[in-house]
């Protein structure tokens, strides 16, 4: 099992190539449209409904994206696709919309949210919805996330999926909930192999980890996160495979 050529090919516009002063908001419709008329790989992030479906949406809670307020898991698929995207006027899409609308035109990088909290193993119903959404897709397609029981519930349930670890070095401010003790263990990307990942999307801000180089040493490819200027990735280019990137054109 390896990544499809075609990500390392195109760059991968960071939750779509959205554009908030001319009205695409991240993860939209309107940001995977915008993506795919100009060639680029579309990346999204994934979220669990209440009646156990994958949405399309990167927070937890509502409150930064939309005029509602609450966690996300609280809803229904059917209220979710109700509420419009600040600043977009476009509902938030299911994964199935996305997939329908993507449909194989560009390779879709699909990063699954921790919904355990600390990266532990409560993990399972986002990624069986993601499996189920996924069933006969006919284009390039690939599954991420920080917690390596995720990525490693993929390999368990869908194998043929390709499959790589989000990666970094895990500083405490940005990571409230995650134990000191988990997060320096995941410092070192000790569970590449466990998990039979391919892949890594590592943070731009440590491409200089010594796991990153051992990773790369090995054959395998290394994307990283997130870009936002030409030197930013001219600089990260020395090292990765390719780019998640926003806020300008790559």
């Amino acid at each position: 099992m390896t990544l499809p050529s075609s990500f390392l090919d195109l760059p991968l516009a960071h939750r779509g190539l959205h554009d908030l002063e001319n009205g695409i908001a991240e993860n939209s419709t309107k940001g995977c449209a915008a993506a795919i008329a100009v060639g680029y790989g579309i990346e999204i992030d994934v979220q669990l409904t209440r009646d156990g479906q994958a949405m399309v949406f990167h927070d937890y809670d509502l409150g930064r994206l939309t005029d509602e307020s609450g966690p996300v898991a609280q809803h229904t698929a059917a209220e979710l696709s109700e509420i419009t995207l600040k600043g977009d006027g476009d509902p938030i899409p299911t994964l199935v919309d996305t997939l329908k609308q993507v449909a194989g035109k560009v390779p879709l990088l699909i990063e699954v949210k921790d919904q355990d909290g600390a990266m532990g193993p409560n993990v399972g119903p986002l990624e069986d919805a993601v499996v189920a959404a996924l069933e006969g897709y006919p284009g390039p397609v690939a599954v991420m996330s920080f917690n390596p029981h995720s990525v490693a519930h993929f390999e368990k349930v869908a194998p043929h999926i390709p499959r790589g670890l989000v990666t970094c070095n895990w500083p405490a401010k940005n990571w409230p909930t995650v134990p000191e003790n988990v997060r320096d263990t995941l410092r070192d990307i000790p569970d590449f192999d466990r998990t039979k990942s391919c892949f890594i999307s590592h943070s731009k801000a440590s491409l200089n980890n010594p796991a990153v180089t051992r990773i790369k040493a090995q054959g395998h490819a290394i994307l990283c996160w997130t870009i936002k200027s030409p030197q930013q990735e001219a600089k990260a280019r020395e090292i990765v495979d390719n780019i998640t990137f926003e806020g300008y054109l790559a």
